[in-house]
């Protein structure tokens, strides 16, 4: 277990950095004590991690060490190949292929007990998806003509950071030029995407780093939608709108709790679909939402 734990460290601080104790502590689970006890077994078997004194400090890895390329065990590159062959059928891309190709040869387990079939997600254009990438690699701004929610349509230029499949459907994370800021974009409301001859203007953070801050905005604010569910609404409830069950009665109805990003329409179409089965408790402007939608709705077949 130990032995164990020393290599998780190791591997910790080659892709985190400098982390301090307390934090080492926190992610394994264990003392501070222990950790200065785990350090110190590195630095015997020489491992080269380096001690910062301070408020500032922690410990961190020499930039010359490198680990062996053949680490991980049989079990993990099964768990790399199922991921890669599922990438391969979101994306038709020969360099997956290649990838594939050389984890398949670093393991004779091949593990088919969980298979991912993302080709739905195909359904886009994929030379879109190849020219962003290829932006995000020279490190090019990308410009192109977009409608948002609202059908207003403008022509952004943008600093492209990454291209994120969530929500059911693929954004494009950039920094707008003009907003000085960072902003999603849906792929499937873009169009006429060219790759400029403009540098990027700054050093940016990782994309996991700005999408945690992203997701604190209020475009991205997760709403709370309480409902009440009837019997035969219940499963598609759960399956399309990940509801969770807060309380059940006897007729088989129960009451659920959304968490939705009001600015996606996906959940908003679902509810909807779902007609008298699911029925709007609060937030009041949600159940306003629903309401106006349906009246216009009726409207069309007066």
């Amino acid at each position: 277990m130990r032995t164990d734990r020393l290599y998780a460290i190791t591997v910790y601080l080659l892709n985190h950095g400098k982390t301090s104790a307390s934090e080492l502590a926190k992610k394994f689970e264990v003392s501070i004590r222990t950790i200065q006890r785990d350090i110190d077994s590195l630095c015997k078997a020489g491992i080269p991690v380096v001690a910062e004194t301070g408020a500032t400090g922690g410990y961190y890895l020499m930039n010359s060490f490198k680990m062996d390329a053949q680490t991980a065990t049989d079990e993990e590159y099964s768990y790399i190949l199922t991921a890669l062959k599922g990438f391969s059928t979101a994306i038709n891309s020969p360099r997956i292929d290649t990838a594939i190709e050389k984890i398949s040869s670093l393991t004779k387990k091949k593990d088919d007990s969980v298979i991912l079939d993302f080709s739905v997600l195909r359904e886009m254009d994929s030379n879109l998806l190849q020219m962003l990438q290829e932006a995000i690699k020279t490190r090019k701004a990308v410009r192109f003509g977009y409608t948002n929610a609202e059908n207003i349509s403008r022509i952004h230029t943008v600093e492209p950071i990454a291209v994120i499949y969530r929500w059911y459907a693929w954004y494009l994370l950039a920094y707008s030029i003009i907003k000085n800021d960072y902003r999603t974009y849906k792929l499937v409301r873009m169009n006429g995407l060219e790759i400029t001859d403009l540098e990027f203007t700054r050093e940016h953070d990782t994309a996991d780093t700005i999408l945690r801050e992203y997701e604190n905005t209020d475009s991205q604010k997760v709403t709370e939608i309480k409902v009440r569910c009837k019997a035969d609404a219940r499963a598609k409830a759960i399956e399309y709108l990940n509801g969770i069950i807060t309380a059940e009665y006897s007729d088989g109805e129960c009451d659920m709790t959304l968490y939705v990003i009001e600015t996606e329409h996906f959940w908003f179409g679902t509810i909807l679909s779902l007609g008298d089965g699911i029925i709007i408790k609060e937030p009041e402007h949600i159940r306003q939402r629903i309401l106006e939608a349906a009246e216009d709705i009726v409207s069309l077949y007066k």
